[in-house]
């Protein structure tokens, strides 16, 4: 590098053709990573493989693992965790937050509109059959009030930064969006790990929001309810995000809860406790709607409470998120996010979305069947990275067994244009060297009633392998500590 060279990165290979973020196009370090990049020029190939392991033994110590889901297995792993943080400067994250916060705001009048008036849908801006066809819409929630008329009181909005530098919105997440407990813990590890270099920098915080999520759980209490009783319900141990879940009650002062350990009595919900039951008012559930409630969605579910819809509908709990938001992060959904901001905020959109092709229209599927090979190709309801299938990585027997499956079920499949993700140096614990690996960033809002909160910082996710484009840690990525600094720095 010509500028700021040191031996740590000498062995880094800037490519071109990717936006990289902490070099320029003539291979300077950029302003806002100069001092970061000279204290990590201090530290030998040796000293980077020490702070590696006491980063991940930190991890491991305080229980910080997610489940692996494959065909034959299910294996726990310590979450990947990259020494080298994400800078985002003010002016560029007051873009993020404002988009973001757009977008799940308009979000929550997309989904009380679907499920009260259809307006939308009357005026011919989001077709009928895309929302009738949604395995994620539930006609039980049809008329229903949520209190504070909130929907989607937390969003997680994952972003990429393309080749042109600007951010692009690659999908919203309002079901049950995991990850932040990562996002706290990141900035823990990286602070016991490599203290000093916070001395450098004025950043915003990211251990305050538990407490804006109580905050916004308790804006949507019932009617009638002085102090509401909060809790957060988990399917369990196996559960993939299960640290997640108990990190965040701890962090909240709440109980947590499994099914078997609620009942409902009068259309009330309670707590079994050694003193005998205790009402429920708000629960934050990371459960999935069919699993919710054994007399309204699946009979054979062992995960949720019976007569909990019930309760739900009578207004004597809250659900958070609200059973139903599923149908509005559908990824055919997303195709008509720009449509969907301007009819309901009447603005233009802050953040762009990814160029999709829905292949449920004849002349878009008919396009991606002929140029699979420079698209990707998604499952509208799937996470995790899981179902992606990506043109240029396939052969061509792999090519004709895309299409099959997507004639096959249109409905189910979008495709977009093979994005540039941003690359960022990223600790390979193999080489002993920091190389440039893809990344996205995870933010994450909260809406209540009267209530609104960004968190100042994300997860920035990490494809470790090297050309590798999913950054899902289920398909092997990893994360970053994200510094968002603060204006006076």
């Amino acid at each position: 590098m010509k500028e700021h060279s040191k031996p740590t990165f000498e062995s880094y290979n800037r490519d071109p053709k990717l936006y990289d973020e902490i070099f320029d196009e003539n291979d300077n370090v950029r302003n806002i990573y100069a001092t970061l990049f000279d204290l990590y020029s201090e530290h030998s190939a040796k000293d980077f493989a020490r702070l590696n392991d006491k980063a991940k033994a930190s991890f491991f110590n305080q229980g910080i693992t997610f489940q692996v889901y494959g065909d034959h297995e299910v294996k726990e792993k310590i979450f990947p965790f990259d020494l080298f943080p994400r800078i985002i400067d003010p002016q560029e994250w007051q873009v993020i937050e404002n988009g973001v916060l757009q977008r799940s705001k308009a979000l929550n009048h997309f989904l009380w509109d679907v499920y009260h008036e259809k307006n939308i849908i009357k005026e011919g801006i989001v077709p009928l059959e895309l929302i009738s066809s949604s395995a994620n819409y539930l006609d039980q929630m049809n008329g229903f009030d949520p209190p504070g008329g909130i929907y989607n009181h937390i969003s997680g909005t994952d972003l990429i930064k393309h080749s042109d530098g600007q951010y692009y919105v690659l999908e919203d997440n309002i079901r049950c969006p995991s990850g932040v407990s990562y996002v706290i813990c990141n900035r823990t590890a990286l602070k016991r790990a490599l203290f000093g270099v916070f001395n450098h920098y004025k950043t915003h915080t990211v251990t305050n929001y538990a407490e804006n999520l109580l905050e916004i759980l308790e804006t949507v209490k019932p009617k009638g309810v002085d102090i509401p009783n909060c809790v957060v319900i988990t399917p369990g141990i196996y559960n993939s995000a299960y640290y997640e879940h108990s990190y965040l009650a701890k962090a909240m002062g709440v109980e947590l809860v499994e099914g078997r350990d609620l009942f409902v009595e009068n259309d009330f919900v309670y707590m079994k406790t050694i003193t005998g039951p205790e009402k429920v008012d708000v629960i934050y559930r990371r459960i999935d709607d069919q699993f919710l409630d054994p007399l309204e969605f699946k009979p054979d579910s062992a995960l949720g409470v019976p007569g909990l819809m019930a309760a739900y509908k009578q207004g004597n709990v809250c659900l958070v998120n609200a059973p139903g938001t599923g149908v509005a992060d559908d990824k055919a959904i997303y195709t008509y996010m720009p449509e969907i901001i301007k009819y309901y905020l009447d603005e233009e959109p802050i953040l762009n979305n990814v160029p999709t092709y829905h292949c449920s229209r004849p002349d878009e599927l008919k396009y991606v069947l002929e140029n699979i090979s420079e698209l990707v190709i998604k499952p509208v309801d799937e996470a995790g990275g899981y179902g992606i299938s990506i043109g240029n990585r396939l052969t061509k027997e792999e090519i004709e067994e895309v299409k099959e499956t997507v004639k096959a079920s249109p409905r189910k499949y979008i495709a977009q244009p093979i994005m540039s993700l941003s690359v960022h140096p990223t600790y390979i614990e193999e080489n002993e060297s920091f190389e440039p690996r893809h990344v996205d960033l995870r933010t994450f809002t909260l809406l209540g009633d009267q209530k609104e909160f960004v968190l100042k910082g994300g997860l920035t996710r990490v494809a470790l392998r090297k050309g590798n484009l999913i950054v899902n840690s289920s398909q092997g990525g990893g994360s970053k500590d994200t510094w968002v600094l603060k204006n006076n720095q």
